[in-house]
């Protein structure tokens, strides 16, 4: 394989409590963004209503939109630019299921700068009930995958490798979330995708790392645990580097030249294999090795 990194010995073990520091930071402004929020911003997949995506002539305000919507009612739809001044996108929270009611929004907005002056260019309607029901769908899928991902490294490895493998993946959607409330971008199905792409993407990392530390500590077993950690990352990190990097660009490239629609998809792709990456090496081994001295301690104190 391609070295991008040769004879590398990094403590990685010494520099957990940094790392810990770093990552509670990074996770408590999350929370209190998503407590302040009251909650992750979901999209219509989610939340149910209807998603208006207008072009307009002209360039028109927010305020200008927003104050058309509150003559029918709609005062406290969502309201955004999407992509360049001219185009607005209306998420209207109670859903506009039947004609009359889209042909109410349709004359508010004809109001701003003339029936001539827009053009909807994308209109779609999830009751709220679906919404809720595909709500559901995503925890349980999140939390399926992660329960089967324990079963899977206890049965491979150890159950203290689980532990790992499962806080790791935890830290890593919590931050991604936590980054999304913080940016104001909604949680879309695709969004759905990105995260359970990252649960994947961060799981393979570890298990990467795993099966060095599994490898080394039966050629090492009188070395110290901490010390086969370090020399696993060690050895492993050139290959993480280069997974991450390459898979990184593709990424980056979507992002940048993607579409507005495409554009939370591929950014919470990005942070997640930032912080997947991270997390393999600063949060899965250090928690297995806290695992293990805890246990270590437990044999002799009995």
């Amino acid at each position: 394989m391609f070295e991008l990194i040769k004879n590398v010995n990094i403590d990685f073990i010494s520099k957990r409590k940094i790392a810990g520091i770093v990552s509670g930071i990074v996770i408590v402004a999350g929370l209190v963004s998503l407590v302040a929020h009251g909650g992750p911003l979901y999209s219509i997949d989610f939340e149910g209503g209807t998603e208006v995506q207008v072009q307009f002539t002209d360039a028109a305000s927010v305020e200008s939109v927003r104050d058309a919507l509150s003559s029918i009612g709609y005062g406290d739809a969502a309201i955004r630019e999407f992509g360049n001044p001219n185009e607005i996108l209306i998420h209207v929270k109670t859903s506009t299921q039947s004609e009359e009611q889209v042909n109410t929004i349709r004359g508010a907005l004809a109001s701003i700068q003339g029936e001539e002056g827009y053009e909807i260019r994308r209109l779609e309607t999830v009751g709220p009930k679906i919404g809720k029901e595909l709500r559901g769908d995503m925890i349980s899928a999140v939390l399926i995958a992660m329960a089967g991902i324990v079963i899977y490294i206890s049965i491979r490895f150890q159950f203290m490798y689980s532990i790992g493998a499962l806080v790791a993946l935890i830290h890593d959607v919590v931050i991604t979330l936590g980054i999304f409330s913080l940016m104001n971008i909604e949680i879309s199905l695709s969004v759905l995708a990105a995260f359970l792409f990252i649960v994947g993407y961060s799981l393979n990392d570890t298990i990467v790392v795993f099966d060095r530390i599994r490898e080394n500590a039966k050629v090492k077993r009188h070395d110290e645990f901490g010390s086969v950690i370090n020399t696993s990352l060690n050895q492993t990190l050139n290959r993480t580097i280069i997974t991450s990097l390459t898979t990184l660009t593709v990424v980056i490239i979507l992002l940048t030249m993607g579409g507005e629609v495409i554009k939370p998809f591929a950014f919470a792709l990005t942070v997640g294999l930032v912080v997947g990456t991270y997390s393999s090496i600063f949060v899965a081994s250090p928690v297995v090795l806290a695992w293990d001295n805890n246990q270590k301690k437990k044999v002799a104190q009995k």
